[in-house]
């Protein structure tokens, strides 16, 4: 079974409205105006900020990546998706009102009132280089699903895909990205249920017996709850890789925190910041769900799936919607994909051309800070950064399982900047010097538990996930004893 034409016309039609509706925001009169284009302007409602916030959570590395997960393995990689109502809401309750309070559209403006300028860059830095590479690893994802549906090369689906998405994000700015994430998040919905239907129907003895053959093959297990393990994807590993994950994603990500400040009002930012994060945790429940099913199909029917497609299981899903979903039906699940993809995307280049914008052009070019100025660079470094995130896209290509790798860069890349915050917020006396002192050595636990640990092991290797758990509390606790044991002023704030 090949995709239909019908399926190639829903695609197109996916794509051709999202970017032409995306794109018409260039129009409105506002438009010019570089606070709009950052944050719609303050009057977003707070219904569509919240499904916004959703669609970000819900790239394709979860809408791919999980079920290729779960398939492979089992339900450990829901794990994470378990500490979201902390992140959800310790966001809705302590970082929203925070920000609003900043007034500062960038994240990390509070780092340098508290800490100087190098922790503004640095933490900044941190997350343009992580957001940017997790774009990639997402293109990467979709060109994996449409090579397998209509044949064109990885290549050119990620410029297409990569290109759209930043027509529409450079023309329309700030709204642009929450209406059509607003309209993506429920395409995407639409095609999870969808396939979980085609799931169950192709199940020869019915759900119950494909959910006991799950179950006794261990496919609903969270991982071993064992508390000496810490070199494996254990329950607790992941749980605690995913508190700390969340609460960097919900209280320092620029992607996040620009939608709590564009919301029209504090009450209307909190609940968009609360229903958001939680209408992740039962969509990704499916997300898992499917991925059973998959490992279902293939124990109930095998040798349909072809070898060369089940060897590498960021490859079983995407063949599962050519070839077993109704004409019509695949192309919704490809315009889900695409609609994922692009909304995290999007979101991406919006929040990092403002950060560059923000705290490199207005700080080290405050003469030429101009409104003109600001608008045309904020459109040119959203054609930069979509530059670099092909870029990642081409260089991840041909891994075996794109979850696994996303979970180890980001805990690299993320650079223990969630410590230097955590630091800033909670402790009195530490001082610039001091903080700078701990974010060095918060580099080096990172770097040595990624790199460090085949050249000097430790009794019991550490596992790479946890990178950013021991980076952060290093910069933490660090930052505390030296405050406490060396005399410093009071903070700024």
């Amino acid at each position: 079974m090949q995709i239909s034409i019908l399926d190639i016309a829903v695609i197109a039609v996916y794509l051709l409205g999202v970017t032409l509706f995306g794109c018409s925001f260039y129009f409105k009169k506002d438009s010019g105006d570089a606070g709009t284009f950052m944050s719609g302007g303050g009057r977003i409602p707070g219904w569509a900020i919240a499904l916004s916030i959703f669609a970000t959570l819900v790239s394709s590395i979860s809408f791919l990546a999980l079920p290729a997960k779960a398939c492979l393995t089992n339900w450990n990689c829901y794990v994470l998706t378990l500490t979201i109502p902390v992140a959800a809401l310790m966001a809705s309750v302590w970082f929203v009102p925070f920000y609003r309070k900043t007034n500062s559209i960038s994240a990390y403006t509070y780092l340098e009132e508290r800490f100087g300028p190098w922790a503004r860059i640095y933490a900044s830095a941190c997350f343009l280089i992580m957001q940017s590479a997790r774009s990639g690893v997402i293109l990467f994802l979709l060109a994996l699903t449409l090579k397998s549906a209509l044949g064109f090369s990885s290549l050119a689906i990620i410029i297409v895909t990569g290109v759209l998405t930043m027509l529409y994000s450079m023309m329309g700015g700030f709204k642009a990205v929450i209406w059509a994430d607003a309209i993506q998040s429920l395409v995407l919905i639409a095609g999870t249920l969808a396939v979980m239907a085609s799931l169950v129907l192709n199940m020869p003895d019915g759900l119950g017996s494909g959910l006991r053959m799950a179950w006794d093959a261990g496919k609903f297990s969270l991982g071993s709850l064992s508390l000496s393990d810490w070199s494996t994807e254990t329950f607790w590993v992941s749980f605690v890789y995913g508190i700390f994950i969340n609460l960097q994603n919900f209280g320092i990500d620029q992607s996040f925190t620009q939608r709590y400040v564009a919301a029209k009002d504090l009450k209307s930012a909190r609940k968009s910041a609360f229903h958001g994060a939680m209408l992740y945790v039962p969509v990704t429940l499916m997300f898992v769900l499917i991925g059973t099913g998959l490992w279902i199909f293939q124990a109930t029917h095998p040798g349909v799936i072809p070898a060369e497609v089940a060897e590498q299981s960021d490859s079983v899903y995407p063949w599962y919607i050519v070839h077993m979903l109704p004409h019509g039906v695949s192309g919704l699940l490809i315009a889900a994909i695409i609609a994922a993809a692009m909304s995290t995307i999007a979101a991406t280049l919006n929040s990092g051309s403002t950060v560059l914008l923000e705290d490199y052009f207005k700080k080290f070019f405050p003469g030429k800070a101009t409104e003109g100025n600001n608008i045309r660079f904020l459109r040119v470094m959203t054609v930069a950064l979509t530059i670099f995130s092909i870029g990642v896209a081409v260089a991840v290509m041909n891994v075996k399982s794109a979850l696994t790798v996303w979970w180890s860069m980001q805990s690299v890349l993320s650079g223990g900047m969630l410590g230097l915050f955590l630091l800033g917020m909670f402790t009195k006396r530490t001082t610039s010097g001091q903080a700078a002192i701990a974010t060095v050595l918060g580099l080096v636990t990172v770097i040595y538990v990624t790199f460090g640990q085949k050249l000097f092991p430790l009794p019991q290797f550490i596992n790479l996930n946890l990178a950013i758990v021991l980076g952060t509390l290093t910069i933490f606790f660090a930052g505390f004893i030296l405050s406490s044991v060396l005399p410093g002023r009071k903070r700024r704030r």
